[in-house]
């Protein structure tokens, strides 16, 4: 670091991001063996094993920032954990993970507080996302890409809104299921027909993953998780949790318009593919809503659903309301840095956290949260608003973040019981909800867990090895 006299700007964190992303990915691309003529790897499992590892990867952090900082060894292990294999093809993203990472938050606030700043020798030299892959510019481009012909695609598109006054069930692009909560205002679930479904499953791989993504949100973003998310907040004084209510439903055509529009798309395609993600509920669903929630939440619902919205069920709503999202994450990551404290979404889920100032100003922070919130077109559900301060357990997105991410003990619980009772009843009598796959089911629960508190796989192995199960092919944990 280098002290920041008047006439030398210091980089933005964005900056430093962007060339530690550049720097990491190039040198995991290394040569085969020495004798290779400088062949260079740019995938697979020899560049992973060569040269995306901890040694590596620091010493071309050191290579950025002119000198091995204290701080570069925890980044490389949180990012190591955040992607296990390099995202040759991802490198926005993973520009975009560190940026929010809080070891590089904590770094940058630490040398602007000394009246310092990081030092950047080396800057990043890749080429933005999509360089090479252009958009369709045009509806019929979009229905090439798409496998279709225009005629095709203006009826799934349905920009005119005609699918929603079909009469017949079998004519409509969506089927309806209603889930009722007790106390609360029901949910409903619009899922695709098949054939939709697998246009918006292309769109999903083909064209949304290449979208920007703001670097607060960590729901449904290829390299992050709840659990990078919750890692942001770690250790904090004061951890707030707030919930936006019918998220979805509140995200309409014209805002994915508008966002698709300053991502880049075209104004005759951007429409399009807003339109082929978003939904306007017939009125005979909506008059089906079971009972649950107050007048004015029920009729909030209502109205959000009589519009086009992203459907709670389609591929596309997830990444489409992050791109949307993307003003709100702004301003409320700003609100945040106004008194030091971070902030993360997780699709409806917001969390900050801070020190004492933070602490504070909570109930003043809060509303100044739920205006900004409300000024972008979401609203906070006040009754799920918590503030945990530290010595209570404090949560995000499930997972306890007081000093480390971890699964609390009611969460482990939780799945140790029904592997106790597989192993005593057998897993037939276990599986209530009739899944199709239910002991996968049960091995992504269990690597979720030891994922978060490793002391807890030895049990929870000897748990998973007493179960018989009646089909071959149980492997052991591993």
């Amino acid at each position: 670091m280098t002290p920041n006299p008047g006439h030398t700007p210091a980089p933005s964190i964005r900056a430093v991001a962007d060339s530690l992303a550049s720097a990491f990915l190039d040198a995991a691309r290394v040569p085969l063996d020495p004798g290779s003529g400088g062949e260079v790897l740019g995938h697979g499992a020899a560049a992973r094993e060569h040269g995306w590892n901890r040694p590596v990867l620091i010493a071309a952090g050191a290579s950025v920032l002119g000198a091995r900082r204290r701080w570069l060894s925890p980044l490389v292990r949180a990012v190591l954990d955040a992607y296990p294999r390099a995202p040759f093809d991802r490198p926005r993203e993973l520009a975009a993970w560190i940026e929010a990472s809080a070891v590089l938050g904590d770094a940058c606030a630490a040398a602007t507080a000394r009246g310092q700043h990081l030092v950047l020798v080396r800057h990043a030299v890749y080429e933005p996302v999509g360089a090479a892959s252009p958009l369709p510019a045009t509806p019929a481009e979009l229905a090439g890409l798409l496998g279709l012909d225009i005629g095709e695609l203006a009826w799934f598109a349905d920009q005119r809104g005609w699918n929603r006054r079909a009469g017949s069930a079998r004519l409509q692009h969506y089927r309806y299921e209603w889930r009722a909560r007790p106390g609360r205002v029901p949910r409903l679930l619009e899922v695709p027909g098949q054939r939709l479904m697998r246009l918006q499953r292309q769109l999903v791989h083909e064209v949304l993953t290449a979208l920007p993504i703001h670097p607060a949100a960590h729901g449904f973003v290829p390299g992050r998780s709840a659990r990078t998310g919750a890692a942001v907040h770690a250790g904090s004084h004061v951890v707030i949790g707030m919930d936006l209510t019918t998220f979805f439903a509140r995200v309409g055509r014209s805002e994915i318009t508008a966002a698709l529009r300053r991502a880049g798309w075209g104004e005759a395609v951007a429409p399009v593919l807003a339109a082929l993600a978003t939904h306007a509920v017939p009125e005979a669903v909506i008059r089906a809503m079971p009972p649950g929630g107050n007048p004015e939440e029920r009729f909030a619902l209502a109205q959000a659903l009589r519009l086009p919205h992203l459907p709670q069920g389609a591929p596309t709503s997830p990444m489409l309301a992050n791109l949307a999202m993307r003003r709100l994450d702004d301003r409320l990551l700003g609100w945040a840095a106004a008194v030091g404290a971070r902030y993360t979404r997780y699709a409806d889920d917001l969390t900050f956290s801070g020190d004492q100032r933070l602490a504070a100003r909570s109930d003043a922070f809060i509303r100044g949260v739920s205006g900004i919130v409300a000024d972008c077109g979401q609203r906070v559900n006040e009754r799920k608003t918590r503030v945990r301060p530290r010595g209570t357990s404090q949560r995000v997105t499930g997972i306890v973040v007081n000093a480390h991410p971890a699964v609390d003990r009611r969460s482990y619980d939780a799945l140790r019981a029904p592997l106790h009772n597989c192993a005593r009843t057998g897993p037939a009598a276990q599986n209530r909800e009739n899944l199709p796959y239910f002991r996968e089911h049960l091995r992504g629960r269990i690597d979720w867990v030891v994922s978060l508190t490793p002391k807890r796989e030895p049990a929870l192995r000897r748990l998973w090895e007493a179960i018989e199960w009646e089909e071959p092919g149980s492997a052991p944990l591993r």
